[in-house]
């Protein structure tokens, strides 16, 4: 019969490397998340707007979660365009 204390012990098992992963996955996610605040800010990036709406400061921020409020609304309609019935497949 095998002893409890002979099993073996995986790496991810020590409290030592599973902070290690931990806060290295917080480290990568602000690594990538830096960039586009620093844009949001207008710090990283200056933007020449094409037109006088695009260069107000939070122009492309707003234009995307308008489109994206849009996309919603447009889904939803669709949703009830292409629904089955509930006893479709019975």
């Amino acid at each position: 019969m095998s002893n409890p204390d002979d099993e073996k012990k995986y790496w991810l098992e020590e409290p030592g490397n599973f902070n290690k992963i931990f806060y290295g996955v917080i480290g990568l996610c602000v690594l990538i998340a830096l960039p586009k605040i620093l844009t949001l800010l207008d710090i990283l990036l200056y933007k020449q707007g094409r037109f006088v709406l695009a260069d107000f400061f939070v122009f492309y921020t707003f234009f995307g979660v308008l489109g994206y409020v849009v996309m919603i609304f447009l889904a939803k309609k669709l949703r009830a365009f292409l629904m089955r019935d509930e006893d479709y497949y019975d």
